[in-house]
């Protein structure tokens, strides 16, 4: 599988699990706040692997920074909303400093992307 099916692919499942989360935020969350920031962050980075997969692959970003930060930003989105997660539905945290080491991963993949796009070849 190619690193672009595979980002659309995961950043899909993100899409699924964000809605899902929010789902279970408004009917069966013990702490909602924590379970819907957990869809939310999941819903508005996929968003994110989606169009800069799109920008990938049409050459506005370079290739190999691209898909290094596209995969930081979701592992991190993945670590910061499973932690949160487990916060809302069972009070204890995934384990210790995973919302945070996620968010580091998501900033660093945003800094990624933005290096990506300074240095992608002119077509």
């Amino acid at each position: 599988m190619t690193a672009t099916r595979l980002h659309l692919a995961l950043a899909a499942l993100m899409g699924f699990a964000g809605v899902a989360l929010l789902a279970a935020a408004a009917h069966v969350a013990i702490d909602p706040g924590h379970v819907q920031t957990a869809g939310q962050m999941l819903l508005f980075h996929a968003s994110v692997v989606i169009g800069a997969t799109a920008a990938r692959k049409g050459g506005h970003l370079h290739d190999l920074l691209a898909r290094i930060a596209l995969s930081a930003i979701m592992v991190g989105a993945a670590l910061f909303a499973a932690d949160l997660a487990r916060r809302g539905f069972g009070g204890e945290a995934l384990f210790p400093r995973a919302a945070p080491t996620g968010g580091w991963f998501m900033l660093a993949g945003w800094l990624g992307l933005a290096v990506a796009a300074v240095t992608a070849k002119r077509s």
